[in-house]
């Protein structure tokens, strides 16, 4: 089985995040060597990412539903 269908989709939109999004909003800064990190309250996850040289913070949250 490949890789990229063992992973879960919030698994594969951060991957997207990590590869696609990486320059910053702020200041335009591309963070090549960076990524996004996540963090769950079981209902919403929040993905951000932190500009290293402005410290600029990018986020997107992704609610998830029972139904």
């Amino acid at each position: 089985m490949s890789e990229e269908k063992s992973r879960s989709p919030l698994e594969r939109l951060k991957q997207y995040y990590d590869h696609e999004e990486l320059t910053c909003s702020e200041c335009g800064y591309e963070d090549a060597d960076g990524e996004w990190h996540s963090e769950t309250d079981g209902s919403r996850v929040h993905y951000y990412h932190e500009c290293p040289r402005c410290d600029a913070v990018d986020e997107h949250t992704i609610r998830l539903s029972n139904e």
